[in-house]
């Protein structure tokens, strides 16, 4: 163990956490490659939580948080600092309320957002079924505003609760968030549990919806492939103003079915960036960037990604 590892592990070991030095989370992103992250941390309590943020404040050491892993790649070469992971049951539970209240369901950070929204219908609940078929924690699903053709998490948000890096526990309302499109305004922090604006429903008529939402993903997407989602957000095309589909402008270049080492362009859907199990974390980058490059030589468009790249050197940022 280095001595700069054994500096840093004082942070955490008197600690309530798990923790797993040189951990492959790369292994555990949606595209199942990538380097590994110094040292990963469950913590199993806000407490933990906070004093583990409040000292790698204090000593300067970079924190990530890692989700479900859906919307991330982990370069090859892996990365510094702590990553911490709320998959602990403290950052997990959900409060479901009466069906005749009007105070908002408390959701942790963790959940998964998949089994929310299945719950939620079962339940009788509206507020999450636009969502359904989205791989995310709640915490990251809000903080990108994850969403799709039928919505998006913003419409059923109240508040959070956050822990700022430096140890603060804060609550936001959403009006002071700012959601747009796959975006939110977050202060820098961890998003440690959701206020939900959840409404009684028919259970049968959300259940249908659920499926409805979810058919139209499986028509239109390559679910079945090693990706992280949407690799591009919809830019907004200068001529005209308006939102245009990145989908498309990548189709009209001529670019599905391309490849690059083991990654390729989705033929079902042009924004999807798969990996075969020969390829690595920088064979999806590379064909990233090609592409964003393709697109606005055809289309004077520029691509901003979506996913979210981990890397050691910071040049993917």
């Amino acid at each position: 163990m280095s001595t700069l590892i054994t500096i840093k592990e004082k942070l955490w070991s008197d600690l309530d956490v798990e923790a797993t030095l040189d951990a492959p989370i790369g292994r555990m992103t949606w595209y199942e490659t990538g380097g590994s992250a110094e040292v990963l941390i469950s913590p199993k309590s806000s407490n933990a939580l906070q004093l583990l943020c409040k000292r790698c404040y204090e000593s300067e050491i970079p924190v990530r948080v890692l989700g479900s892993g859906a919307n991330l790649l982990v370069a090859d070469d892996g990365i510094d600092g702590v990553v911490i992971r709320l998959n602990q049951p403290a950052f997990q539970e959900t409060r479901w309320n009466d069906s005749q209240s009007d105070t908002p369901t408390r959701i942790g950070a963790g959940a998964d957002l998949m089994g929310l929204v299945t719950e939620s219908a079962r339940r009788g609940f509206s507020g999450l079924s636009q969502l359904a078929g989205i791989p995310a924690s709640i915490g990251g699903a809000i903080r990108m505003n994850a969403g799709g053709t039928y919505g998006d998490t913003a419409q059923s948000i109240h508040s959070i609760e956050i822990l700022t890096m430096s140890g603060e526990f804060r609550t936001i309302a959403a009006t002071e968030l700012n959601f747009g499109y796959r975006q939110c305004a977050i202060p820098a922090g961890i998003i440690i549990a959701a206020h939900c604006n959840l409404c009684a429903s028919d259970p049968i008529a959300l259940r249908a919806h659920v499926k409805e939402v979810f058919e139209y993903k499986k028509r239109t997407q390559p679910m079945s492939d090693r990706s992280a989602g949407c690799m591009f957000k919809n830019p907004i095309d200068p001529s005209t103003g308006k939102r245009e589909s990145a989908g498309k402008l990548i189709d009209l270049a001529g670019l599905k079915g391309k490849t690059s080492g083991g990654a390729f362009v989705s033929d079902k859907h042009g924004n999807f960036i798969g990996l075969h199990a020969s390829g690595c974390a920088n064979d999806v980058l590379a064909l990233a960037i090609d592409v964003q490059q393709q697109v606005f030589e055809h289309s004077g468009i520029q691509l901003e990604r979506e996913v979210v790249i981990w890397s050691q050197r910071g040049a993917f940022q």
